[in-house]
């Protein structure tokens, strides 16, 4: 009886991964060694604290800056002089408020009170007063920096006057209506809520892009990057590893903004925040919907900041060299983020236009699109265009990381020694 031939070899048996499974494997191995590492853990605290004392020292700063802000005038003259500038006083702060006229401290001369010393009351580091007002009703002086004169002296003139008048000024009846509604506030709300959301964005890409380069370049350093070249597609390695960083950025994001809403529901009310976020102004499409359209452009800025930052990782081999190549796409971003800043408050539509249709701001302008008009298809068609770029900037980035990273500029590349062996014994069989 002849002895049965092995089966041959089929090409199903020699073929690889396809790129999608293998990029999965190389995004489910990073994003698992990065995840249970003890660095990304140090990496996911060091912006908490930060936070957390900000938003405990926010009430602070803020009540010190409002009474920095404080108008504070002192004023001494004879006592009948100072009876009528009271008078008027009264009269001003029941019409305007009084927020919005300034705080006086009355010396009287009839009371014993020394002479002031205007230059000595001016210059106290305290800087309890900021003006002087001395002499008469008929002839009086104010003495102060120029900044606070400009600011003041209407002011201080308007109470002169009234003081004057040696009578109260009766105002005319003005019948008032509280209006529910008003366009101006609510454009001006939503304005502040697109401003935020921008600055958040950029704050988030900028703070967490960086990890893709010192992953990339750690992994060139330990001969990692060649092991997992020489198993996958370059293509799926460039591809699991930008989207493995991708879901590990989320994650870190997920996990600030827990521990920011767990700190704030613990510590109450600290520092206005709590009324402050309780109280932003709703987004022109609601926020459940902003919400998912700020992640998905967090999401399509990171993959076309991300693909830059991988394609600069295969340029560079030191960390020293990352620095530097990385310099001028951090400036770009910054760049970028004024950019749509000076847009968002300018109003002129082809700036916004040419926003949106640069694919390194699109991200932002369409984030603050979401904040503050109402349709829905444009922000759907916004999405398909930056994906759009997104493949174009991952796929020039994958060619120039296969290039650089395995030297594979043209042509078909050698086979190894084991491997020709492999095909010429299965050819003799």
């Amino acid at each position: 009886m002849s002895k049965a031939a092995p089966p041959p070899i089929t090409s199903h048996q020699n073929s690889r991964l396809s790129t999608v499974q293998a990029a999965f494997v190389v995004a489910r191995r990073d994003f698992v060694a990065i995840l249970f590492s003890r660095s990304f853990l140090f990496f996911l605290m060091g912006p908490i604290f930060p936070l957390i004392i900000g938003l405990a020292s926010g009430g602070l700063g803020a009540a010190a800056a409002e009474q920095s802000k404080q108008a504070r005038i002192a004023m001494q003259m004879p006592s009948e002089d100072m009876d009528s500038i009271r008078a008027a006083h009264r009269q001003i702060e029941d019409e305007l408020g009084p927020a919005r006229i300034p705080h006086f401290y009355f010396f009287d001369r009839a009371e014993g009170y020394k002479e002031l010393d205007p230059q000595e009351m001016l210059a106290d580091n305290t800087g309890r007063y900021g003006a002087v007002l001395m002499g008469t009703l008929d002839s009086p002086k104010l003495i102060a920096p120029r900044e606070q004169m400009n600011a003041w002296r209407g002011f201080v003139a308007m109470h002169l006057a009234i003081a004057q008048g040696k009578q109260e000024i009766s105002y005319p009846a003005l019948e008032t209506e509280i209006s529910q509604v008003s366009g101006t506030k609510v454009r001006g709300e939503r304005q502040d809520t697109a401003q935020l959301s921008m600055t958040l964005l950029f704050l988030l890409m900028m703070l967490l892009a960086g990890m893709v380069l010192s992953n990339l370049v750690e992994e060139k350093a330990n001969k990692i990057i060649e092991i997992l070249a020489a198993a996958l597609p370059m293509d799926a390695v460039f591809l699991g590893k930008l989207f493995a960083m991708l879901a590990v950025s989320l994650v870190g994001i997920m996990v600030w903004f827990s521990a920011i809403a767990v700190f704030i529901r613990i510590a109450g009310d600290v520092g206005d925040v709590q009324a402050t976020i309780t109280g932003m102004p709703t987004p022109a499409i609601g926020w459940p919907l902003f919400t998912l359209m700020f992640v998905i452009n967090f999401s399509m800025g990171y993959l076309l900041i991300g693909s830059i930052f991988l394609a600069i990782g295969a340029l560079a081999s030191t960390v020293r060299e990352v620095q530097t190549l990385s310099m001028p796409v951090t400036m770009l971003q910054l760049f970028i983020f004024f950019f749509c800043m000076f847009t968002l408050f300018s109003g002129t539509v082809w700036l916004e236009l040419a926003a949106i249709l640069f694919p390194l701001s699109s991200p932002f302008a369409m984030t603050a699109r979401a904040a503050q008009y109402p349709e829905i298809l444009p922000l759907i068609g916004a999405l398909a265009y930056q994906a759009m770029w997104v493949a174009i900037f991952v796929r020039f980035g994958a060619k120039l990381f296969r290039k650089r990273v395995m030297k594979s500029g043209g042509g078909r590349p050698k086979r190894g020694i084991g491997e020709r062996l492999k095909l010429r014994f299965a050819r003799q069989n």
